[in-house]
């Protein structure tokens, strides 16, 4: 049976080491901020070993949250890659001692050009961090490793802090969760995120008919477009006026009579509930499914009652988006 004893004092010595970053959140962590949000270049965060991969995952948060960020390698930096560096870049350094030669040797260059340097080390005394214009303490009273010696607390510390950067300059930066939607269009997450106007049906096919079309073509532009539902618009202006659904013609018909020969505008249901095509996908089904719908009319953003096209709940669903 595996040690179970000690993989809890593993994640207790590593909750213990971010917990302890709190109280060190002060004026030098805002200063830090302050100097990603108004990077006019690119953020560069840089790091030897396992600094340098917890150094490639802030890079890879900083920019799916709208801050430009990637990982340049030290030890490549000054065999020819330091010409990426330029004055208005922010360069994130991190290193647990602070005395990382790989990292000291970019100083020479960050300093004459003039690129601001934030330190994320165990050190605040080191070499590093004096170097820099804003150093950030991550020390750990203690390694996660039975013998203190494999980077575990402190590598955990250093992804934390570079989170609570990341995630602090996104909302001082007004990034919303319609643009993280558009900078992950791929995958499960970015389907969950995918706007409606990307998934509605459009032009020719979105079922409509003018208020004034008979029933017999009504259900002929039903059948047609295949979802169920049609639009019912102003013949002047296009504006939208109603939807017409397989309910609708089935309650009138219960109600007897011959219906071929009615208007459209006679058996429409009014006010239908729409959305704006800049709605996600996900709140679109959310509305939905509270009210039992199966279409909902997508509204041109610029003038709202324009029908920009028509979502159907089978649309959501093909995508495999929930």
């Amino acid at each position: 049976m595996a040690d179970r004893s000690l993989a809890r004092n593993v994640l207790q010595t590593e909750a213990a080491a971010i917990l302890a970053l709190i109280g060190r959140l002060d004026e030098r962590f805002d200063a830090a901020v302050q100097f990603l949000r108004q990077c006019k270049g690119r953020v560069i965060l840089t790091g030897m070993g396992k600094s340098g991969i917890i150094a490639h995952k802030i890079a890879a948060t900083l920019s799916s949250t709208g801050t430009p960020a990637f990982f340049l390698h030290p030890a490549e930096a000054i065999h020819g890659d330091l010409g990426v560096i330029q004055a208005d870049d922010v360069v994130v350094a991190l290193s647990n001692t602070g005395e990382t030669a790989e990292l000291l040797h970019l100083l020479e260059t960050i300093r004459r050009l003039g690129a601001k340097l934030i330190a994320v080390t165990g050190d605040p005394k080191s070499s590093l961090a004096q170097a820099a214009d804003v150093a950030l303490d991550c020390s750990v009273a203690e390694e996660a490793c039975p013998m203190n010696l494999a980077p575990t607390a402190s590598t955990t510390a250093a992804l934390a802090i570079g989170d609570a950067l990341a995630m602090t300059v996104m909302v001082e930066k007004g990034f919303r969760q319609e643009d993280f939607a558009s900078l992950h269009p791929g995958g499960k997450l970015g389907k969950r995120l995918m706007r409606v106007e990307a998934l509605m049906h459009a032009g020719a096919l979105c079922p409509s008919v003018c208020a004034d079309a008979k029933v017999r073509d009504v259900i002929y532009e039903m059948s047609s477009k295949g979802l169920g539902m049609t639009c019912v618009i102003d013949k002047d202006d296009e504006t939208l006026l109603g939807i017409i659904t397989d309910g609708d013609l089935r309650r009138r018909m219960e109600r007897g009579g011959e219906i071929l020969d009615l208007r459209a505008a006679d058996v429409m249901t009014r006010n239908p509930v729409s959305v704006q095509r800049t709605t996600l996908a996900a709140e679109a089904l959310n509305i939905m499914e509270q009210r039992k719908i199966t279409s909902i009319v997508v509204a041109d953003g610029d003038q709202p009652k324009r029908v920009a096209g028509v979502l159907h709940l089978h649309d959501l669903w093909r995508m495999d988006l929930f």
